[in-house]
């Protein structure tokens, strides 16, 4: 359970927040520090589907599993949004949007499934989309350069980032939504 090979590849997830950190403390240029900070977060955004994946296919899932995985994935948006701040390439309003969700929505979570709610605020394709979209913007704002020579990474990282913040906001009012007729049967 704890250390199953999909398992094993979300821990991946969360040890490489601090690989991905330290990167831009290396004493290499920036160019080469961005390009290593935006392999690593791609490989290991990577294993988000490839724990799945495996966990289904070789019939490993477990409890703790489901419990890890988000908590892996909300680590690392969040710390690589705190990085991209950091070096002044995402606003601190998206940031504060996206993590805020997730806290909201995570803390929503644990109380649905406490009062026997859990399934109103099931996983949507809204939240999936949403992932995507963040798995999609941080890479771009991590390489921040000119893609292939063409694709300036810091503009669409930001178009996306911001979509991402919409998503967001969209995808947290679902949520609430679903869960207010529950809150206000247990409320009463």
């Amino acid at each position: 359970m704890f250390f199953t090979l999909p398992t094993l590849l979300t821990w991946a997830r969360i040890i490489a927040i601090p690989l991905i950190v330290g990167v831009f403390y290396l004493p290499l240029d920036a160019a080469t520090r961005n390009l290593i900070a935006t392999v690593m977060f791609v490989v290991f955004a990577l294993t988000d589907w490839a724990d799945g994946y495996l966990a289904r296919k070789l019939n490993q899932t477990s409890s703790f599993g489901a419990f890890l995985d988000p908590v892996a994935d909300k680590f690392l948006v969040c710390a690589s949004l705190l990085v991209l701040v950091h070096l002044d390439r995402a606003d601190v309003f998206v940031a504060l949007i996206i993590i805020g969700r997730e806290i909201a929505i995570s803390a929503l979570r644990e109380w649905m499934a406490q009062i026997g709610a859990s399934r109103s605020v099931a996983v949507h394709m809204l939240g999936k989309v949403k992932t995507t979209v963040q798995m999609v913007a941080i890479p771009f704002l991590l390489y921040d350069g000119a893609l292939f020579g063409l694709v300036d990474t810091r503009l669409w990282g930001n178009v996306l980032i911001w979509i991402a913040a919409v998503l967001t906001v969209w995808s947290m009012v679902y949520y609430l939504q679903r869960a207010l007729p529950e809150i206000r049967a247990k409320v009463k």
